[in-house]
């Protein structure tokens, strides 16, 4: 996706406000649809889907990478690239402490895909 950066216009994916009205409303645009599809594809596989799920409800909001591989019958390299994954797509961010990396949620980019998602009619003027 950051080859691609600069052709796309520019998405606040750390606002917290909506970056558009949700898919029952109207039609997604395809230059924020190639913006926000990364994030829905990082989502479509069951690891992170559940990866993401135990960082999002952490206590304390955050979790440590010692505390996730345990919970999957995956080799450490595995839940890595799993990780990376989601840091990628911009639905996580890392901190290196010593020897374990912990990983905290992005609510405002959550909030964002969840609104796209509503089915919500719309508001009558």
């Amino acid at each position: 996706m950051s080859k691609q950066a600069g052709l796309l216009p520019v998405i606040d994916l750390t606002a917290d406000a909506q970056c558009c009205p949700p898919l029952a409303q109207s039609r997604v645009p395809a230059q924020t649809a190639a913006v926000l599809a990364p994030a829905f594809k990082a989502l479509g596989d069951p690891v992170r889907l559940q990866l993401m799920s135990m960082i999002a409800s952490a206590e304390g909001g955050e979790a440590c990478v010692c505390e996730l591989t345990p919970a999957f019958d995956l080799t450490g390299p595995t839940i890595s690239h799993h990780l990376r994954t989601l840091r990628e797509a911009g639905l996580v961010d890392a901190e290196r402490r010593g020897t374990w990396v912990y990983y905290r949620a992005r609510p405002a980019i959550l909030r964002q895909l969840a609104g796209l998602l509503s089915v919500e009619p719309a508001a009558v003027a």
